[in-house]
């Protein structure tokens, strides 16, 4: 009889032998790489709820790919909580044990200079570094009321929230790997999002003054597929509406529709990217959603219809899955991902190339 170990061991194998032969073909479409993980992730780890087995599978998975592609990839655990609410009203904390997942690129390769090998993710305190983030955790039901309704829960795939983030984040990192860097990069995948960003506070809790300081700009990329079109929102920063700004240049370049918020506001919808804002690193927002039907949050994803009765699919089991999607919007997560990357990945190689 297997053990619980390896019977996580074997789960975790067939995972990740399932999705090598995709990454075999040579010259994949842009988006394609994206694609093939976000469907990856959503069929191999729903549920991926903070603290849970599928969220630790999810977690190494990325982490793999991440150690695969050659870059300085550790996960971080951290303990939080979070309250729960009973149907009488009764709150009461419940604790867990998080993972998110850091990886990253040194300027210091290009020198011959290894890294500290005591950490694999540790830089220098003086490199400049561009982060990508994204949170891969699905909604944890935090009320009797949230159970009611069937919000969350280990049926949920996240496809729209937020296994499209971390595919295109994992493409990002695939067409970034070999090429001569001026700033470090790093790519974050974030779990304890939806429980009110606690992954994202972790995070920054460890970074130092002169990492913040260093910090040239932040993208983060979150629920691409539901929203009626692409947005890309910059926190009040230079660098971060410079990024924006070009942004929307290339989207118009490749006829690909895209928008931005002119008076960017915390987005209850968004609680990672606010805990950024709030720090004060300049931080550039991608997502799909339509801040023209009355919102001005953003948390609206999209017109009130019969197969999306709410406007949205954030958090629902019945919707956020790839059957639902693929039926009701056809086409939709290869348009997303290829109109993503085709935007995301000039803009990054422009802000982290060493052009010499």
């Amino acid at each position: 009889m297997f053990s619980r170990r390896h019977l996580k061991w074997a789960l975790f194998t067939l995972c990740f032998s399932s999705v090598l032969p995709l990454h075999a073909a040579s010259n994949p479409a842009l988006g394609q790489i994206a694609e093939q993980q976000i469907r990856h992730l959503s069929t191999y780890f729903p549920g991926r709820m903070a603290g849970n087995p599928a969220e630790l599978l999810a977690a190494e998975y990325i982490n793999h790919r991440f150690q695969q592609m050659g870059y300085q990839s550790n996960l971080r655990g951290f303990n939080t909580r979070y309250l729960y609410t009973s149907k009488n009203g009764k709150q009461s904390w419940r604790t867990l044990s998080a993972t998110s997942v850091i990886a990253a690129r040194s300027t210091l390769l290009n020198k011959n200079i290894s890294p500290n090998k005591n950490d694999a993710i540790s830089q220098a305190n003086d490199q400049k570094q561009i982060i990508i983030m994204a949170h891969f955790d699905t909604y944890t039901p935090q009320s009797d009321h949230d159970l009611d309704k069937n919000l969350g829960g280990l049926t949920l795939q996240g496809v729209d929230d937020n296994a499209s983030g971390v595919g295109v984040m994992l493409e990002l990192a695939e067409h970034l790997k070999d090429i001569p860097l001026r700033y470090d990069l790093r790519f974050v995948a974030l779990s304890a999002e939806e429980i009110g960003a606690q992954g994202a506070e972790n995070y920054l809790q460890r970074m130092s003054k002169t990492e913040k300081a260093n910090t040239l700009l932040v993208i983060n990329v979150d629920s691409l597929i539901t929203g009626d079109r692409l947005y890309f929102n910059a926190s009040n920063q230079p660098a971060a509406i410079a990024a924006k700004e070009q942004a929307l240049t290339l989207a118009r370049r490749y006829g690909i529709t895209a928008a931005t918020v002119k008076s960017q506001v915390a987005s209850p919808c968004r609680a990672d990217k606010n805990v950024f804002y709030t720090a004060g690193l300049p931080v550039l927002s991608v997502e799909a959603s339509n801040y023209t039907l009355g919102n001005k949050d953003g948390c609206q994803q999209r017109a009130i219809s019969h197969h999306f009765p709410q406007g949205i699919t954030r958090h629902q089991s019945p919707l956020d899955n790839l059957n639902y999607l693929d039926k009701y919007l056809p086409g939709r997560i290869s348009q997303r991902t290829h109109d993503s990357v085709k935007i995301l990945l000039p803009l990054v190689q422009g802000l982290v190339a060493d052009k010499k």
